[in-house]
């Protein structure tokens, strides 16, 4: 049944504002700092460069909507100010990108997060539900697929495409206090939190070059010379990538690198010929990439990718009862599968892998203690399928 908020219960607000110069970005902030939570979404462009280039930030509370042009402005800093102020609850749908935005600013991202498609996931819709198909369920309004593909970049934004802005907040703040009610009836306001904080963890932000490698779904092909080889190729693509803002995959695609790691050219020209890396890869870094091929071959032999491997059919009947255990009490809570246990969280589950999100948080209170019971002494390492 479609769920709609009542349009008297909406607050007013005034006019829609773009904020353009520093003095109405400040009295912006001000206030805005005393609002207990904000709607935020973000406009970006990264088709070009590493980094995302911030281009506009929407913010709105039960009485302001406003586009912030920063793009425009010498600094945002006062806005960040708000932003990562940890009194200030942030309500951003799907928010994973926008707080790397974020976190490509300032190092880490912004704490207090309500993630609206998550918070809408434990009340039972979709667990990958999208801002427009949640805003016409909750407020019944449905918005036009304009501007998706938008450059943000351009100058001045048309009237039409900040109004669509305007709309990623405006409706927003409906869906928050909609959502947040629901949540609390439910009795799962902390598994939000639990959600949100795992979401804000720096370390999910990281972009450490010695651990780009992970990234990668091929390595496994190689023999272990070769894994500790493409390590360290890719390691400079991340480093190259970073220092140029220049997209990975314009450096060097992933397959360019894995043929390099299993060929270990040593001569620039020798790189030239591996399809990929002829032209701009070895012209402009052909003594960067045969140090990091050096770099790989003086390194002791390690295997990084573990092949995939088939759970044995004890695993896989234990695998089925467990999945059965999930979609009954998903059907029963009435909340997504998929959020509450995960493949690769079962997985891990029988493997022995204690670790994982089934066996903390509101996850092991509501099916975890009987998985372990489920699993007994049987569980036993095992590579993920």
């Amino acid at each position: 049944m479609t769920e709609r908020m009542s349009e008297a219960g909406r607050a007013s607000f005034t006019p829609e504002t773009l904020i353009e110069d520093p003095t109405a970005l400040a009295r912006l902030c001000e206030q805005l700092r005393d609002s207990p939570w904000l709607a935020l979404d973000t406009e970006f462009m990264r088709t070009r460069t590493y980094y995302a280039r911030l281009c506009l930030v929407q913010v709105a509370t039960p009485d302001i909507i406003a586009c912030i042009d920063t793009l425009a402005l010498p600094t945002i800093e006062p806005l960040l100010e708000v932003i990562y102020a940890p009194r200030v609850l942030k309500a951003i749908h799907s928010a994973r990108q926008d707080l790397e935005v974020f976190a490509d600013i300032r190092g880490t991202p912004p704490l207090s997060v309500f993630d609206t498609q998550i918070a809408a996931s434990l009340c039972g819709y979709d667990d990958q539900i999208g801002y427009g198909a949640l805003v016409e369920s909750i407020t019944g309004h449905k918005l036009p697929k304009l501007h998706t593909r938008a450059d943000w970049e351009a100058r001045p934004l048309p009237p039409d495409q900040l109004h669509y802005a305007e709309d990623d907040v405006r409706y927003l703040r409906d869906v928050h206090q909609f959502l947040a009610q629901k949540l609390e009836g439910l009795g799962r306001t902390d598994w939000l939190r639990e959600e949100c904080a795992a979401l804000t963890d720096p370390g999910l932000y990281r972009n450490d070059p010695r651990e780009a490698f992970r990234r990668l779904k091929q390595g496994h092909h190689l023999p272990p010379a070769g894994q500790t080889v493409l390590r360290e190729l890719v390691a400079w693509r991340e480093i190259t990538a970073q220092q140029h803002n220049l997209p990975r995959g314009w450096v060097a695609s992933d397959a360019a690198l894995v043929e390099t790691a299993l060929t270990a050219p040593q001569t620039v020209e020798a790189l030239g010929r591996i399809a990929g890396m002829g032209g701009g890869p070895s012209r402009k870094w052909g003594d960067d990439i045969l140090d990091a091929i050096r770099r790989g071959q003086a390194s002791t032999p390690e295997r990084l990718w573990v092949e995939p491997q088939r759970l044995d059919r004890q695993q896989q009947d234990l695998y089925e009862r467990l999945q059965a255990q999930v979609r009954a009490i998903a059907e029963q809570m009435k909340i997504s599968a998929t959020l509450l246990a995960p493949r690769r969280e079962l997985l891990k589950f029988i493997a022995g892998d204690l670790s994982g999100a089934l066996s903390r948080g509101w996850r092991r209170a509501l099916i975890g203690e009987e998985f372990l019971q489920m699993c007994g002494d049987r569980s036993n390492p095992a590579a993920a399928p």
